[in-house]
């Protein structure tokens, strides 16, 4: 499929934009288009939203997914939460008759029916398993050599592992042979899987754990010897680069790993400038990484 709808979420084109501009672009190079989905909500969030009401978390999603079926086109993300909601939400729907019959007969009444014809897949499946790795080395003008990343998973991209199949939670190798694929190395470090700290509405909750979450996983990339973290995940991208400039604040000690989205070093790698892929506009600076380059 070269086409997919593009469920942007809240987190992308509200607080990182670039995002999606280093995505568009990115796909674009390999012919794949993302189409607008004109009328999308917010996913619900998963965590919160779907713990507390699940009939009304699993109808907004529907909701959302009969956008994409009118369109004729599976959806793409660039957030795990986004990804947990709509991709549960579908595989659940697409289970359980009785529960699809149940959100129908709710959006009937907005004129909208659920019909399972589409798929969610995640911006990191598409570059895996439709464009694949092995093409996208292929097209590298500026292999990332030297260069050494941490990788950050975040949960709900992982899990639960029987609705979403990406081998194992404890050792995932997705997000590392991607880097690999790009020239550069990706380093271990304690707590890999460990959550970001945003998840579950502890950011909002409690911001002071979600930061001592952050701290250590980025206490953890450096002393690995990371000069930058990846993301694959739009609020995890933002628990990290905002929440670096809020631990600096807080600490009184400077915190500065450089957060850089996975569309973002692939457009690197790809020979796109850090204003191609707007890497110059997150919030942690990106200059001493973007030097080595």
């Amino acid at each position: 499929m070269n086409k997919y709808a593009y469920f942007l979420g809240c987190i992308t084109p509200n607080r990182y934009p670039g995002i999606e501009l280093a995505t568009r672009r990115v796909l674009e190079e390999f012919g794949i288009e993302v189409l607008d989905m004109k009328g999308a909500s917010c996913c619900p969030a998963p965590g919160v939203f779907g713990s507390f009401d699940l009939w009304t978390w699993l109808t907004v999603a529907a909701r959302n997914i009969s956008i994409a079926e009118e369109m004729g086109t599976d959806i793409t993300v660039t957030c795990n939460g986004c990804y947990a909601t709509i991709q549960e939400a579908n595989h659940l729907l697409k289970q359980n008759g009785e529960i699809k019959e149940k959100v129908n007969n709710i959006l009937k009444t907005i004129g909208r029916e659920y019909k399972g014809t589409i798929e969610v897949k995640h911006l990191v499946e598409i570059l895996h398993e439709n464009i694949t790795y092995e093409t996208i080395q292929k097209r590298i003008k500026h292999p990332l050599n030297g260069i050494k990343v941490a990788v950050h998973y975040g949960c709900h991209f992982l899990k639960p592992s029987d609705v979403r199949a990406h081998g194992t939670v404890e050792r995932p190798a997705m997000l590392d042979d991607f880097v690999i694929a790009l020239g550069a190395k990706s380093v271990d470090y304690k707590d890999k899987t460990m959550c970001c700290g945003a998840g579950g509405g502890v950011r909002a909750g409690n911001l002071d754990v979600a930061l001592d979450y952050t701290r250590q996983k980025i206490e953890n990339m450096v002393d690995a010897g990371a000069d930058c973290l990846i993301t694959s995940c739009a609020f995890c991208h933002f628990q990290f680069d905002t929440g670096q400039i809020e631990l600096t604040e807080k600490l009184g000690k400077k915190y500065e790993l450089p957060v850089v989205f996975m569309t973002q070093l692939l457009g690197l790698a790809l020979g796109m400038s850090s204003e191609d892929v707007s890497l110059n506009k997150n919030k942690t600076q990106t200059q001493s990484f973007t030097s080595k380059l």
